[in-house]
């Protein structure tokens, strides 16, 4: 995902409601269904890649932060772990139904309704409270690690992973690995810039 510059003006929250803009647009562009199955499988393919890079690193960065600095941080944060355990489930069966496939549209259709009520809940309570409860400086700090844990995190749905630290940082990287040399063999595109070179060509 293209992320805004990690600079004195952007914290982590920025970057992380960059990333819910960037997926929604993916899912706007589903919604009109003028594409061709196989783009709308490469589509599917690249939010799935994006929703799951973000779920690392808000595991990894964020919602420990929740847990530390807000009353009700553990409950909010294992809810949100159980919303990504759920999306995961449904981008894991997305993953191997055929677009031509009645069921693709009615787990897409799923996951995009799960993923705007959880973007929305983030958006309107969870952020907002850190902000308000956090050190700038952490914030901007978070802000930097969040960006590097998605370029070597996984691409790929693995709804059985940990999702606490310690566990989950030290996994994620070897996990990744094995999805990007997946992704690089199936020639299945992980971002919008590898979309649009895939159309080009």
């Amino acid at each position: 995902m293209s992320n805004p510059q990690n600079d004195d003006d952007h914290d982590v929250v920025d970057i992380l409601v960059a990333d819910h803009r960037e997926v929604e647009a993916l899912f706007v562009e589903l919604e009109t269904g003028q594409d061709t199955l196989e783009h709308r499988r490469q589509l599917v393919d690249v939010v799935i890649a994006e929703l799951v890079r973000h779920s690392v690193a808000e595991e990894a960065y964020v919602y420990p932060i929740a847990r530390k600095a807000l009353p009700d941080g553990n409950e909010i944060a294992d809810r949100e772990i159980a919303e990504h355990t759920d999306a995961e489930r449904t981008m894991k069966e997305l993953e191997s139904v055929d677009p031509s496939d009645p069921r693709f549209d009615e787990l897409l259709a799923h996951l995009m309704s799960t993923i705007r009520d959880h973007v929305r809940e983030e958006e309107n309570e969870l952020f907002p409270r850190l902000r308000a409860a956090t050190a700038r400086e952490e914030l901007i700090e978070v802000a930097d690690k969040v960006t590097a844990v998605k370029e070597i995190g996984p691409t790929r749905p693995h709804p059985g992973k940990p999702h606490h630290p310690p566990a989950n940082k030290l996994l994620a990287p070897g996990i990744g690995l094995v999805d990007r040399m997946r992704d690089a063999l199936s020639s299945r595109p992980t971002s919008t810039d590898e979309l649009r070179e895939e159309q080009q060509r």
